[in-house]
């Protein structure tokens, strides 16, 4: 018994030596680290006060505080930024809907200043800014190397004044100006309408009222078209739309799934992963959705149309999303300020990160840009042409007038959806899309 108490005690000694040996230099790393750190900040300080007591101009020791630590967050992506009290306030403006600007949201790429997407009805889409443009001068003024926050600054300003901005584009020969108005923005978040038998939801963007309006928009056509079973299904209008608050993206997700997962998003720490999933009940009652993506759907947008998608829930259609698959938190600081870091990263339901890759969507359908000539017009019309355009053609008497009136109604739904297809060809496609699996579907 001496002798079993003993080899425990020994066993116990050895472990506590061993312990000892591991431990120590994992301190003195630890230790050195802390003092690497400290000897970093002793030169921040050396340096912050040769600029505010050499520099050949006078600084604003507040400004170039700030200045410094937007500087460490903007060095870790794009996403991550320090918000003084000012740009906090109107941050919280912003989600509630209605703020002061241009209507674009932008992002930095290579040190350019990006336009993710204009907002719709904005000044800048008015003005014909697209996704995908960048933005090189405002008001004559270069504004390659500045931070995104800074190149923003310059393009704020009172609502009513001018400001010209100079943007390159891909497919145009030189960069051009575009001259804008500012004025306030205010977001109607989701927008419904009737096309043909389809439910047209636009979403534009994801704060407070994108679900509310979404529902209510979705319920007065519904009840316009006199009941669900009227109509095909829902095309879900994402294109342009930059993104926003993720809880109004699980929220538009949840509407229109059953159960399952809908996002997940996972940090540093693994123990700091979340998974959010659907509730029982769909507002379009299983009819088919089509989800309609672009390189403007960023974000939320890719959290809705990853989710749907995954579920094989819709049909996504359109061309590869922004691919912002991260998460960012906002952390309110001291003096009214805030920080916005990036925390984790979000995963569809089948594991996929989006992060600079976006959702490619199930059908491939580009927007073409069409300029239209007089060449095009004779050509439109010489096709147009019919038997019943020729002199002398015979009448057709084999039809009674409901007959022809229910022909007549269906030239006048054909020549709307060719119309369509000028104006929006994706959403046509959409369209037509809902049509074929209606046409489809077995009948009840």
């Amino acid at each position: 018994m001496k002798k079993f108490v003993m080899a425990a005690l020994g066993g116990t000694l050895a472990g506590m030596v061993v312990t000892t040996q591991v431990a120590a230099p994992l301190l003195a790393q630890e230790s050195e680290q802390s003092a690497d750190v400290y000897e970093q900040l002793d030169l921040f300080g050396d340096i912050f006060e040769r600029i505010r007591a050499q520099y050949v101009e006078e600084v604003e020791v507040d400004e170039l505080i700030e200045a410094a630590i937007d500087g460490m967050l903007t060095s870790l992506d794009p996403h991550s930024s320090y918000l003084s009290p000012d740009d906090a306030a109107q941050m919280r403006v912003q989600t509630r809907g209605e703020f002061g600007g241009l209507g674009i949201e932008v992002t930095q790429e290579e040190g350019f200043v990006k336009v993710v997407s204009p907002i719709d009805g904005t000044p800048a889409d008015q003005a014909g800014i697209e996704a995908g443009d960048f933005i090189t001068h405002v008001d004559g003024d270069s504004i390659l190397g500045l931070t995104l926050d800074s190149a923003v600054d310059l393009m704020r300003g009172p609502v009513g004044s001018e400001i010209v901005i100079t943007v390159v584009r891909e497919g145009e020969d030189e960069p051009f100006d575009v001259s804008i108005i500012r004025d306030t923005i205010k977001l109607t978040a989701a927008r419904a309408r009737l096309q043909d038998r389809a439910v047209v939801l636009r979403v534009t963007t994801f704060n407070d009222q994108t679900m509310p309006n979404l529902e209510a928009g979705l319920n007065e056509q519904l009840e316009e078209a006199g009941g669900i079973d009227n109509i095909d299904g829902i095309v879900l209008d994402l294109r342009n739309n930059p993104g926003g608050l993720l809880t109004q993206a699980i929220k538009v997700s949840d509407a229109f799934l059953e159960k399952g997962e809908i996002v997940s998003t996972r940090g540093r720490d693994p123990e700091d992963g979340e998974r959010f999933n659907a509730t029982p009940g769909d507002l379009a009652e299983g009819k088919p959705i089509v989800v309609l993506i672009n390189g403007g759907s960023a974000s939320a947008s890719e959290i809705v149309a990853g989710a749907l998608q995954d579920h094989r829930r819709a049909i996504v259609v359109g061309t590869k999303s922004f691919g912002k698959g991260s998460v960012q938190t906002v952390m309110p600081l001291r003096q009214d300020g805030a920080m916005r870091l990036t925390t984790a990263r979000y995963y569809t339901p089948s594991g996929r990160s989006i992060q600079s890759l976006g959702v490619s969507p199930d059908i491939v359908v580009e927007q073409p840009r069409i300029r239209p000539g007089e060449d095009d017009a004779e050509d439109e019309a010489r096709n147009r042409r019919s038997e019943a355009d020729l002199r002398g053609s015979l009448n057709n008497d084999s039809l009674s007038e409901d007959e022809l009136r229910q022909i007549e109604e269906d030239r006048a739904k054909a020549e709307a959806a060719a119309e369509l297809r000028e104006e929006d060809y994706q959403l046509a496609y959409a369209v037509d899309i809902l049509k074929g699996l209606s046409a489809l579907a077995p009948q009840q």
